[in-house]
């Protein structure tokens, strides 16, 4: 049980108490710290998860400035995962944070999403995000992905077995955002957002997902749907 509850008084009556302590006890995977894992992280650690591990092998350089939150003038050429787990720490010190400066590989994702309740998909390649789903249907746990370009993001949430990034990325599906879209601060924080409130739902148990439903956001139109896959 939570010693002293206020920190995490805010986040109840969204979410029951119990709620929120049972997610204390739950470990989550951030792969990729740079725009929308920079977003998610931060959001997962003040809403109290008991234990992130950040995962990303690249370092900061001055293209990430405009949307990456750990990135600063001062910290250019240095690990996201390391100086996210720097920044996480001076929010919240009750949660364990582990830094992997890494790129996740079919070799390495075994032991990084080893003792996790589930993943979040902040990458930018769908090779890497193939990977990931796979990774995530070996260790039996759900994925929540994520993926922006410009204006348009979209999001879903995957258990083992539902293949959708293997759907999206690896067959004849649409084509997902991509960076040549170019990248405004605003979208990833919104998807960031969407996506933590995809995997708190997750964590707490609760029903209300979007599995095997693609929400597609277009801030340019300003207009949100779910595709049913």
């Amino acid at each position: 049980m939570i010693r002293d509850f206020t920190r995490y008084s805010r986040n109840v009556n969204a979410f029951s108490r119990e709620e929120v302590e049972a997610i204390r006890g739950k470990s989550v995977c951030v792969v990729g710290c740079g725009g929308l894992g920079g977003y998610a992280a931060m959001c997962l650690a003040r809403f109290g998860v008991g234990r992130l591990t950040l995962v990303d092998g690249d370092v900061f350089d001055a293209s990430n400035l405009n949307r990456q939150l750990f990135c600063t003038e001062r910290n250019l050429g240095k690990s996201k995962a390391l100086e996210a787990k720097e920044a996480l720490a001076a929010v919240n010190s009750e949660v364990e944070i582990v830094a992997r400066g890494e790129m996740l590989t079919a070799a390495n994702s075994a032991s990084i999403l080893s003792g996790c309740d589930a993943a979040v998909d902040c990458l930018d390649s769908a090779s890497a995000r193939l990977i990931l789903e796979a990774g995530c249907e070996a260790a039996g746990i759900p994925l929540v992905h994520g993926a922006i370009g410009g204006f348009y993001g979209q999001v879903c949430c995957i258990f083992p077995g539902d293949g959708v990034i293997s759907a999206l990325y690896g067959g004849k599906g649409s084509a997902p955002p991509n960076n040549a879209a170019g990248n405004p601060p605003f979208t990833p924080q919104m998807v960031a957002a969407i996506q933590c409130s995809e995997a708190l739902k997750l964590l707490a148990g609760r029903e209300d997902l979007l599995r095997k439903k693609l929400l597609i956001i277009d801030l340019l139109q300003n207009s949100f749907f779910t595709i049913d896959l």
